[in-house]
């Protein structure tokens, strides 16, 4: 089963190399902390603030991409959490067929905050089950 969250809080820090964002349950009360690259953290706070890059950065190439063959973001989905590491996927839809696209959870969040209204963010219950 797929818990819908969403982007509560990311914290960045010059003096380390490890940031984080906090997602949030959208009908509940569970969060949790994710740690990111600083990329992708100033690539997600970016596009929060609402300054947009004069050239396309990474993410921005990936929405592009998706676009012109003719994909629509669908969803992130935070599939599962192994050896403390989360995994995820991209789920693209592309003329009435889902294909997911493995990821890192940094970069399919920086991903669904490229998109108005932002893709929506999902976590797989197991996950949240082993975070209790």
């Amino acid at each position: 089963m797929l818990v819908q969250m969403e982007l509560a809080r990311i914290i960045i820090s010059e003096i380390n190399d490890q940031q984080i964002v906090f997602l949030k349950e959208v009908d509940g009360p569970r969060s949790f902390p994710i740690v990111i690259g600083m990329f992708e953290a100033t690539s997600i706070d970016r596009r929060i603030q609402g300054n947009v890059p004069p050239r396309p950065l990474t993410h921005d190439l990936l929405k592009s991409t998706i676009t012109a063959l003719g994909g629509d973001l669908q969803d992130v989905v935070i599939t599962s959490l192994q050896e403390h590491i989360y995994y995820a996927v991209i789920r693209i839809r592309k003329d009435g067929e889902l294909v997911e696209v493995d990821c890192r959870p940094s970069d399919a969040l920086a991903l669904a905050v490229h998109y108005e209204p932002h893709a929506e963010i999902y976590v797989h219950e197991d996950v949240l089950g082993e975070l209790e």
